[in-house]
């Protein structure tokens, strides 16, 4: 394990893949950590040098007191990129994850090659929806809420065949900080990237699940539409968490998009 204090947090990393090779990131989505990644990290990592991370208030990093704003969690990237001495690299981003990128792709277009931008969109949600969800985690933790989120991350047909597997990823939600879970939500709630979508300078892929009950496939296309020449993809039979339902499908979507845009 790999800890690093990057803009005054403590932030769990890991690097794996190709020393000296391009970089790429890859961002977790609201109340899941790292070990998402495995199996589409073990199709790249042959070909690129990976990082990946906690970011606050999840997994074993710092979760300092909320409510969390989208530009903390692009500070602490940043810093956390610093720390290994990355200047440029390419990002994919889950959900939250997605905005994390495309914020740090505005902010910051020198640093960023390419951008896969994954179940997400420019704006998620409504204010009142994510009230309801910080009150409700405020009040009685993840663990009342927990069976409907796995609703929105899973197909039936996952939830169905791999009951194993799918409680795993339910233990990892329900033992994610509640005050990370709800200061994050925060971050959610208070952004709109919206007028930003059309200044991101990055080539840029965006994926939908045709199943995601917490991004639909049309408000992750909406997006796309939003930023210049990027390019829309769906996959079939997936939720919301297409890197663990399916892992090489997303993993060959990545460095299809890498190699055209010519970073592999």
């Amino acid at each position: 394990m790999a800890f690093a204090r990057a803009n005054g947090t403590v932030l769990h990393y890991r690097t794996d893949g190709k020393s000296g090779a391009p970089a790429l990131v890859f961002i977790n989505s609201l109340g899941s950590d790292f070990r998402i990644w495995q199996d589409v990290v073990a199709a790249l990592a042959n070909r690129l040098r990976i990082v990946l991370y906690d970011k606050r208030g999840h997994g074993l990093s710092d979760a300092p007191l909320g409510p969390y704003t989208m530009d903390d969690h692009v500070d602490d990237l940043l810093a956390l990129l610093d720390h290994l001495g990355i200047g440029r690299t390419s990002l994919v981003g889950l959900s939250v994850g997605g905005m994390i990128a495309q914020r740090l792709a505005v902010r910051t277009p020198d640093r960023v090659q390419a951008l896969t931008l994954c179940c997400t969109a420019a704006k998620i949600g409504t204010p009142e929806l994510w009230a309801e969800r910080i009150a409700a985690v405020e009040a009685g933790g993840i663990e009342p809420i927990a069976d409907n989120i796995l609703q929105r991350w899973f197909t039936p047909r996952f939830r169905e065949t791999r009951p194993d597997e799918v409680a795993g990823w339910r233990n990892m939600l329900v033992r994610t900080p509640a005050r990370g879970y709800a200061g994050t939500c925060a971050a959610i709630r208070d952004t709109d990237l919206t007028a930003d979508a059309g200044r991101i300078e990055a080539q840029t892929l965006c994926v939908a699940g045709d199943q995601d009950g917490s991004t639909p496939a049309d408000v992750v296309r909406h997006t796309a539409g939003l930023i210049p020449g990027a390019r829309f993809e769906m996959i079939d039979g997936s939720g919301h968490i297409p890197c663990v339902e399916k892992p090489a499908v997303l993993a060959e979507l990545v460095g299809r998009h890498l190699q055209e845009a010519r970073i592999v």
